[in-house]
């Protein structure tokens, strides 16, 4: 009596198996971080590209609130990229790959600035037009005159959208902290700057030849395999 109904769960698990969606065939860009992470180990240079095109706005984002000019911020980027793709095994799961990117970028930025280096030369980037193009601007010059300790944490809370969580992981802060300066930046701003706030989406925006540009720069500066083989290895 019980082997016509075993049968027909067994038929039933088998269906599903063969249903379930396979990653092995998946776009890159659809896979979530922590497997095209264990792909970058092995060298895989379309899942290392995937991450570079799904962080690279916020990333030029934290840079330009520490650096004035899109260029030494895209390089500050291009090194955070190669410092975290040259050692892998530096990134902890527990927690989220985004913030500790972001977190090395603000550093490389910030080791930018204090160097006094100039970002070599780069193809110019089309920034964006229209009829929203000077209010964004307006923005970014207010933004701009905030102190770094505030314009940063607003760049990341308000025009990337990050949570305040995330965004103490990634300035390596308490949340209260976020949360000061972020009401501080609000304060500094004041009401004129308010009206600009539906903005602040674009503002600091990488721009698609601009990104064209940094994965370029990106695969260029990569050892192509010799240092991601080597992060692979155990520590």
């Amino acid at each position: 009596m019980l082997e016509p109904i075993t049968q027909t769960r067994a038929l039933e698990a088998s269906a599903a198996h063969t249903r379930r969606p396979s990653s092995q065939g998946a776009e890159p860009d659809a896979l979530p971080d922590l497997l095209l992470i264990e792909r970058a180990r092995s060298g895989d240079e379309r899942a290392i590209e995937a991450l570079v095109r799904r962080y690279s706005r916020r990333l030029f984002r934290v840079a330009r609130s520490v650096l004035p000019d899109a260029e030494r911020a895209e390089s500050a980027v291009i090194e955070a990229y190669v410092a975290a793709f040259g050692d892998l095994n530096r990134y902890e799961p527990t927690g989220k790959f985004a913030a500790w990117l972001t977190r090395l970028t603000f550093n490389q930025a910030r080791a930018l600035r204090a160097s006094g280096r100039t970002a070599p030369a780069a193809t110019a980037a089309t920034e964006l037009t229209g009829a929203g193009a000077q209010e964004r601007e307006e923005l970014e010059r207010q933004i701009g005159a905030l102190p770094e300790v505030f314009r940063t944490v607003f760049v990341l809370r308000v025009v990337e959208g990050i949570s305040g969580i995330e965004t103490a992981a990634s300035l390596g802060l308490h949340e209260t902290t976020v949360r000061t300066r972020l009401y501080r930046a609000h304060r500094r701003l004041g009401g004129q700057a308010a009206q600009h706030l539906r903005a602040a989406a674009s503002a600091y925006e990488l721009t698609a030849q601009r990104l064209e540009h940094l994965v370029t720069r990106v695969r260029a500066a990569l050892p192509h395999g010799s240092m991601l083989t080597i992060s692979a290895s155990p520590p």
